[in-house]
């Protein structure tokens, strides 16, 4: 897989200028060509990752030295939480956590880097609270017929120009997202925080099975599909197989749980009136997970799927574009989550066509009811974007963000994408991969910020266009972005 354009022998026998020669590399290579097939998807990309064992730039020289303490002066604070913004504050972040933000001119502490941040807006970074990390940017047909190795570097690629439209946290709600969040949690790539369920649990027939015919029937207990195998979604027809499906995902480190209740557009063969898992099979599920102490989404369109899913205790709900009157009191009443994604015609999807043409259509019928049903009702409602397999659809991020003003003033948006989603994220307890508030800058909340070039507050189509008004990102406290002290080309 990797081959050697240039190498130049140096003193030690070793080579200069590539690193193919590397024993590492070496040995990567020849696990790579020799185990990493589609049927080995996620356990091979793990391994592959693993088995590098180079250590990324920022984890090399976190080594040798500590990163220098950075206080922020001169800005506009938006901290996440409804109210206006506040002036007159420095704030110091030291360690990956906001150390302080005060009033006053405070002394930094020894070696502090200072930034000006020009009278501009800082704001945390956002969260996107679905999001497939890997399915996003890549055609379906890439992802049926592409090489492993292709697929996890475009993901990765994808992840960057992510956290580079400042969502510094995704909850990835369904694929094999494991290995790449590994890869930027340890610093090989840039991407922001992933919480992964895993491959989302559907049932035959349901959305997500997108087996070609020959491999039906299926036969409980027996071999995995090949689609199963590459870890984007498994099949499960019993309260059983829902247990053990759910307990692999955790196993492999997934911090929520999908669960999928009926049809979905992407799935030609489904429709969103259709109710898939039984209340057993979710409630199994549902157990299941809460024996790990987090929880489950499940993924539902119609009002007697979200029904059901409430019924068997289900804590989040995802889509409900059908939901009526009588179904929007129940999630109020019961204090369910609703993550909604803000579709409102073919630029934020693109033309489909069949019956998957027919169920967008009925998810564009249905977005302004259900928001004016979660206003009304007062849902707790996340913010998600749920783009799948066009990197020109991937890039709409911010846009779709900006949707959401039909329906709340700027000041709410904002707060839904940072404090409202931080709180969703936190529901996973336990098996939270990264312990610490998001979506809030307070004393000790983990470190993800973003400098705005103007006020969104005022503005959210700033949003809209990440490359030009964000002028500074931070994540974990590392600056990934900064064209305040370095200029723009």
């Amino acid at each position: 897989m990797f081959t050697c354009v240039s190498a130049e022998s140096n003193s030690e026998g070793g080579v200069r200028g590539c690193l193919c020669h590397r024993p590492e590399i070496q040995t990567l290579t020849r696990r790579i060509d020799a185990q990493l097939s589609r049927r080995g998807f996620v356990a091979g990309a793990g391994a592959s990752i693993a088995a590098l064992g180079l250590p990324g730039r920022a984890r090399a020289q976190a080594a040798t030295e500590p990163p220098r303490p950075i206080v922020f002066t001169n800005f506009l604070l938006f901290d996440g939480k409804p109210g206006a913004v506040r002036e007159g504050l420095r704030l110091l972040v030291e360690g990956g956590r906001i150390k302080s933000v005060a009033a006053g001119d405070q002394p930094a502490p020894e070696g502090a880097r200072t930034i000006d941040c020009g009278g501009r807006v800082v704001m945390p970074g956002m969260i996107d609270a679905h999001w497939h990390s890997v399915f996003a940017a890549l055609p379906v047909s890439s992802l049926f017929a592409a090489d492993v190795g292709y697929i996890f570097l475009a993901a990765s690629a994808e992840a960057e120009r992510t956290l580079m439209r400042g969502f510094t946290t995704v909850r990835d709600l369904g694929g094999p997202s494991f290995p790449l969040k590994q890869a930027i949690d340890e610093g090989i790539v840039l991407g922001p925080r992933i919480y992964p369920c895993g491959a989302m649990i559907t049932t035959t027939g349901g959305h997500g099975d997108l087996r070609p015919l020959q491999d039906i029937p299926r036969s409980p207990g027996g071999p995995l599909s090949p689609m199963e195998e590459t870890g984007g979604a498994m099949i499960a027809d019993s309260a059983d197989e829902v247990r053990l499906r759910v307990r692999e995902q955790l196993l492999q480190g997934a911090s929520q749980i999908k669960l999928v209740g009926g049809g979905g557009v992407s799935s030609p063969r489904t429709s969103l009136d259709m109710t898939t898992f039984s209340e057993p099979e979710l409630r199994a599920g549902v157990e299941s997970a809460g024996d790990w102490n987090t929880y489950v989404a499940v993924h539902a369109y119609a009002p007697q799927t979200i029904q059901r899913a409430i019924a068997a205790g289900a804590q989040c709900i995802e889509h409900a574009h059908l939901m009526d009157e009588l179904t929007a009191k129940l999630m109020a009443d019961k204090d369910i989550w609703l993550s909604i994604q803000p579709f409102l015609g073919d630029e934020d999807t693109g033309v489909l066509t069949g019956q998957s043409r027919i169920n967008q259509l009925q998810v564009f019928a249905g977005t302004d009811t259900a928001y004016a049903l979660a206003k009304a009702h007062k849902i707790k409602t996340a913010f998600g974007s749920d783009l799948l397999f066009s990197s020109r659809l991937a890039a709409r991020q911010g846009v779709m963000l900006t949707h959401l003003s039909r329906w709340y003033a700027n000041a709410e948006i904002l707060t839904m994408a940072t404090a409202t989603n931080g709180e969703l994220l936190a529901m996973s307890g336990p098996r939270n991969p990264y312990p610490g508030k998001l979506g809030v800058i307070e004393e000790n909340a983990l470190a993800d910020l973003l400098v705005v070039d103007g006020n969104p507050i005022e503005d959210i189509g700033l949003i809209a266009a990440p490359e030009k008004t964000l002028a500074l990102i931070m994540k974990d406290g590392k600056i990934v972005k900064d064209t305040l002290t370095v200029p723009r080309p």
